[in-house]
């Protein structure tokens, strides 16, 4: 029994350093997974879409009579209806999510007034006109704010529409007039590559001023416009 217990202590004795050995070892551990990093949506790029939307028009003229004859406004009247067009524009993001950007539209509407106004003149007989719009399109800048995936902006530029409030007194009213537009919307990109927005847009067109044939007496136009439309673009 002596003998056993010598051996054992003698055994011990020997693997004691090689135990502290390992212990002391340190032995590689498994490394921890990466993180990956989601990518953050960008707004930047071409984009084309289309969109539908509804219109509110109202007409105005201004007659000019001769032979001191008081001038007279009259409004022609309103209409309403479907509008449809198509879009194309850029955006420029920027590091603080301001986005800057660029569009331009045409949109095709069928909007007539449906009463007839008189136009007054003095000794001549009176005129009888009603007013349309058939097309009208937008050059504008668009100043957003990007959240990720959803931006809120304002917009502003030129705006024009072919307008024609009929014959009056001989003269072809038919034109294309200029004007500007300001608005406002949001726009949220549902994948990478779409987006839709919802947008209104105030287009006020200047319009044209019209001499009546043989006489000192002129009228001028002025058309306004409120669209509320659903846009849908394909980003590039």
């Amino acid at each position: 029994m002596k003998k056993i217990l010598l051996s054992g202590a003698a055994l011990l004795a020997l693997s004691a350093p090689a135990l502290s050995a390992d212990l002391a070892r340190s032995y590689p551990t498994k490394a921890p997974m990466a993180v990956v990093a989601v990518p953050v949506f960008s707004w930047t790029g071409f984009y084309i879409g289309g969109n539908v939307g509804w219109a509110w028009l109202n007409n105005d003229l201004n007659v000019s009579p001769a032979f001191g004859i008081p001038a007279s406004s009259i409004n022609v009247g309103d209409a309403n209806g479907f509008t449809g067009g198509l879009q194309v524009g850029y955006n420029w993001q920027f590091v603080n999510n301001v986005v800057l950007g660029i569009e331009a539209d045409v949109n095709w509407a069928d909007l007539g007034t449906s009463n007839v106004a008189v136009v007054p003149y003095g000794p001549y007989a009176a005129g009888l006109t009603d007013g349309s719009l058939n097309v009208f399109g937008t050059v504008r800048a668009r100043l957003g704010f990007a959240m990720d995936r959803f931006m809120p902006y304002v917009t502003g530029g030129l705006a024009w529409g072919t307008t024609d409030y009929g014959n009056i007194y001989g003269v072809d009213t038919s034109s294309t007039n200029w004007g500007w537009t300001v608005g406002g919307g949001v726009e949220y990109a549902f994948t990478n590559n779409w987006t839709a927005k919802v947008e209104y847009l105030y287009i006020d067109l200047e319009g044209s001023d019209y001499t009546i044939p043989g006489t000192l007496g002129s009228i001028s136009s002025d058309t306004q416009l409120s669209v509320l439309k659903l846009g849908v673009n394909y980003k590039f």
